[in-house]
């Protein structure tokens, strides 16, 4: 099996884990990483040949961009001292622990390289904990503050990573000139995803083919990554920066068919992207195996150890954080996502795995310092990495369904429902205000307006049928039945022609650039 075979697998089984894992109530990112360990010790796979200075400028630009499309800029401000106190201070907090624990445990193991190791086990992965949180039905402001931990612990990880790094390979550490560096990083990642978000919405609304509109939003993620970094910026922040000014700024209400296909192109992406990712995680299982050289059991100690320490300490960090932010937020005006009880607290100090960002700055320790001498206990680093990495993901990965079901949390489903009858009363009241407003400029026919006027009730009603009294709904039952039935008869009518039309495609002298533009137009016709 050569390099492409293996994509090819890695491809195929992200796709096959998605409903296997709907089947058995499993993780798909957890399944991918199982399917990356039993070919990573499969002697006919050929051994991952990623640089990997490459593995997160490839894989974090598209999962970021998409997970962002799926919340809000105002979500993140109504909640940014929940994710402030995970997403920050408990990635500082874990990075001291470790680094503390690192130094005393691993013999001769310097504060840098400590440093280093904490600060890229510290930040729970945000693919595997959206994925894992959206697939258990957990509430929404649990999905919410990981979402947002997820997001953003990254950036903190990240910087503090490259400081200890840079001290370690330096042999030197000024704190003024790593907390400058912090500043300028962020200031630099704000700019560059303001500005490409901004240049990145005027040539939207320039491009105006759906095709090249989505095809231009794959590109701008990785632009921003990209032109942060080479400014010394925090490629992740740019990332998260320009997806939450386009999330905001770039959404056109009426422009259906880009809004439907940019939703199905990214859930495609997402999926393969995110399959890939955990993928190569078990594959690299190998590194990690090769550095043991013969210590399996001294260093699977330290594993066990660091590990231990990054689940305490989550653990340790969330019963009180959770608690001073209850005592904040009922002061507060405003409604801010937080945990209400210890059993949604476990459930996110449980929730919180290693992944993608860990591996990757992990095996992008550089071989040696600036000195010429080796990197001081690499190889012990890179196997106590991984050790947390399948301890967090696959442990709590595979018991976290489990843990939920014993717990009996679930999303508040009459919360939910309550604001999607909102929604529809306010889109049924817009409907009618537009109404409104067409009358006094147009002279409509009573029998119109009346016509009309049903048919803006019935937006409502479509959205949350409970908003309609109940004489009321049952006519719109009714006419509900009537419109299946024509739809039906109207989506057979459109087959036959679907049908007549692709078989012109093979016909002599057809032309398959018009065949193609007459199907187009009956496709977007039945999705009326």
């Amino acid at each position: 099996m050569d390099q492409l075979a293996l994509l090819f697998v890695l491809l195929l089984g992200a796709v096959v884990s998605v409903p296997v894992g709907d089947r058995f109530g499993l993780p798909s990112p957890v399944l991918m990483t199982l399917l990356g360990i039993v070919l990573a010790v499969a002697d006919f796979v050929p051994n991952v040949d990623v640089p990997p200075d490459l593995i997160l400028p490839l894989v974090l630009p598209p999962l970021l961009y998409a997970a962002v499309r799926r919340t809000s800029w105002r979500q993140f401000a109504a909640n940014k001292r929940p994710i402030f106190l995970l997403a920050v201070a408990l990635v500082f907090v874990t990075t001291v622990c470790v680094a503390a624990v690192a130094h005393s445990v691993i013999p001769g193991l310097p504060v840098a390289a400590a440093v280093a190791l904490g600060a890229l086990v510290a930040p729970p992965d945000p693919v595997a904990a959206t994925a894992v949180a959206g697939q258990l039905g957990l509430p929404r402001r649990l999905v919410s503050i990981l979402e947002g931990e997820g997001l953003f612990n990254d950036v903190t990880a990240i910087v503090l990573y490259h400081v200890a790094i840079a001290a370690a390979v330096s042999g030197e550490f000024v704190p003024g000139e790593a907390a400058l560096e912090l500043v300028l990083s962020a200031v630099v990642a704000v700019a560059v995803g303001v500005g490409l978000g901004w240049g990145a919405n005027r040539l939207l609304d320039l491009l105006g083919d759906a095709t090249l509109q989505i095809g231009l939003t794959l590109l701008v993620p990785y632009a921003a990554y990209v032109l942060a970094e080479e400014l010394h910026g925090s490629g992740v922040l740019a990332v998260l920066t320009c997806a939450l000014f386009l999330a905001e700024y770039a959404t056109d209400p009426d422009d259906v068919l880009t809004r439907l296909a940019g939703h199905a192109f990214w859930d495609i992406v997402d999926t393969l992207v995110t399959g890939v990712a955990f993928g190569l995680i078990g594959l690299e299982l190998h590194n990690a195996i090769r550095t043991a050289s013969g210590r399996w059991g001294e260093m699977l100690g330290w594993a066990g150890i660091i590990a231990a320490v990054v689940i305490v300490v989550r653990l340790g960090w969330l019963l009180p954080a959770t608690w001073l932010t209850k005592r904040l937020h009922a002061r507060r005006d405003y409604d801010e996502d937080i945990p209400l009880s210890w059993r949604e607290t476990v459930i996110m100090w449980w929730s919180g795995m290693r992944g993608v960002a860990s591996v990757a700055l992990a095996l992008a320790i550089p071989l040696e310092t600036d000195a010429g001498e080796a990197f001081p206990d690499r190889d012990e680093i890179v196997f106590v990495a991984f050790g947390v990495i399948m301890a967090t993901l696959v442990l709590q990965g595979l018991t976290l369904p489990w843990l939920v079901k014993r717990l009996g949390v679930r999303a508040d489903t009459e919360r939910e429902k309550a604001f999607e009858r909102e929604l529809a009363v306010r889109a049924a009241k817009a409907a009618k205000r537009r109404l409104r407003e067409i009358e006094e400029v147009e002279e409509l026919p009573e029998e119109l307006s009346e016509q009309m006027l049903r048919r803006a009730f019935e937006i409502g009603v479509r959205i949350s049928p409970e908003m309609g009294e109940e004489e009321r709904r049952e006519a719109h039952d009714a006419r509900v039945r009537r419109l299946k039935r024509v739809r039906r008869i109207q989506g057979e009518l459109l087959s036959a022609a679907r049908h007549e039309v692709l078989a012109a495609r093979s016909e002599a002298g057809a032309d398959p650039e018009v065949v193609d533009r007459v199907l187009r137009q009956l496709d977007v016709r039945s999705l009326r």
